[in-house]
């Protein structure tokens, strides 16, 4: 894991093409924005907000859209731009394959000490799933997590998200990251979709 955050560290600033420079700059008013911890990003709306307290009860991240909502009763509360699993957007089929499963899980655990700045382990994978892979002769895998960057690669911030680099979890920044780990309890339904 940490040779996957050191080679991100050189792979992030070739990344961006031409356009670096217009990029860099909305990137800039993102984390300008978030290193407030009373602010939120609005990804719809290109604006700076006040974070709302929490607490969450229901997630939903849609991997096509690399987007993340948090909800409470009912309504979305925030909106996140995410990071997932460098195998693709296929559904997670086997332990090592890089990718971020489908389906309907739970928030099983905050890690306040990850590698990760922080993270909400989710609980895949089902009996299901393991019994779905071990008919095929492979382990599910685990290690499922919504995640922050590393602490000492935090000054990419929002920039992380312009390719998928985890190794099948979903990111976010690490000031997103603090605001998710105490707004979200253990036990909250968690839906991944494509």
């Amino acid at each position: 894991m940490k040779r996957l955050a050191a080679a991100f560290l050189f792979i992030v600033p070739f990344a961006f093409g031409g356009g670096y420079a217009a990029r860099s700059s909305v990137y800039a008013k993102i984390d300008r924005c978030l290193a407030k911890p009373e602010n939120a990003w609005n990804y719809r709306t290109g604006q700076c907000e006040q974070a709302p307290p929490g607490p969450v009860d229901r997630i939903v991240v849609d991997k096509s859209e690399h987007w993340m909502a948090v909800y409470w009763q009912g309504q979305i509360i925030r909106e996140f731009r995410v990071a997932l699993g460098k195998g693709g957007l296929k559904p997670k089929r086997r332990a090592g394959d890089r990718r971020v499963p489908e389906g309907l899980y739970t928030i099983s655990a905050h890690n306040p000490a990850s590698a990760y700045h922080r993270s909400l382990r989710i609980d895949y994978p089902t009996p299901e799933q393991i019994a779905e892979a071990a008919a095929r002769g492979v382990k599910a895998g685990g290690d499922i997590m919504i995640h922050g960057l590393p602490d000492d690669r935090s000054w990419i911030g929002s920039r992380h998200r312009t390719m998928d680099w985890t190794e099948g979890c979903i990111a976010v920044t690490n000031p997103e990251m603090d605001w998710l780990f105490e707004a979200v309890p253990d036990g909250t339904p968690v839906e991944i979709r494509a």
